[in-house]
């Protein structure tokens, strides 16, 4: 039997990280760097900047960790067209999962179907693509949380997602349940931002989380390792 921590084996608990290399500044030596920690620690994604995606779909080839990317980031204010572009690019250039931001402006002005149909010519743009729907929580009502989980839902993205990791606060565990109750089983949730431990990661995982945006895998997955005992 497998060693667990909490009740979770290191399978899971690496199965749950999404690896972010979305720095703006980041070097395309340490893209390379970031994308071998990500295939030695056996994660799900490399979570990389759009312009990364060839790069980075030629780096892990022949790996099981998948190529993920971002749309409309990190504010998602960009043209509901340019996202579809940029959904549609990624997807044509080997990108399996794509995390688009939300028009947040218009989900604050009480434009839930606005954002309902955005998120939709996102999806089909994605052609089957894993899509995640980043919220931008510290930007949001309680209410207004709720309304883009179930415009999300409806729209027929897989995901909703807290944080980009570029605005005031990221993820939080009342948030990860409000998202959690939010959707039906069929929507997965994703937390980012300020996830940096292992202790943080796994009490994301128990409200209800089923990916994480890290930067500090090594860190998190080194000490499942230590404390597990595997």
């Amino acid at each position: 039997m497998a060693p667990t921590f909490r009740g979770f084996t290191y399978e899971r608990v690496a199965g749950t990280i999404d690896h972010s290399l979305l720095r703006p500044e980041l070097l395309a030596a340490e893209v390379e760097a970031g994308c071998a920690l990500a295939g030695r620690y056996r994660v799900a994604t490399v979570c990389c900047r759009p312009a990364d995606v060839p790069l980075v779909v030629s780096l892990l080839a022949g790996s099981p960790v998948q190529v993920g990317t971002v749309v409309g980031f990190p504010h998602g204010s960009s043209p509901t067209e340019v996202k579809v572009h940029e959904a549609r690019l990624v997807r044509s250039q080997g990108a399996a999962e794509i995390d688009m931001v939300v028009n947040i402006g218009w989900l604050r002005s009480g434009e839930p179907g606005r954002v309902e149909d955005e998120i939709r010519q996102v999806v089909t743009a994605a052609g089957g693509a894993v899509v995640k729907v980043i919220l931008e929580n510290a930007f949001l009502t309680d209410d207004q949380k709720v309304l883009a989980c179930k415009a999300a839902e409806i729209a027929g993205a897989d995901y909703v997602k807290t944080s980009t990791g570029f605005a005031p606060s990221g993820a939080t565990v009342a948030d990860i349940r409000l998202m959690r109750a939010s959707v039906s089983p069929r929507v997965k949730v994703k937390a980012a931002h300020g996830v940096r431990t292992l202790d943080a990661l796994l009490e994301v995982m128990e409200a209800g989380a089923e990916r994480c945006g890290a930067t500090a895998t090594a860190t998190i997955l080194d000490d499942f390792v230590a404390r597990a005992g595997a």
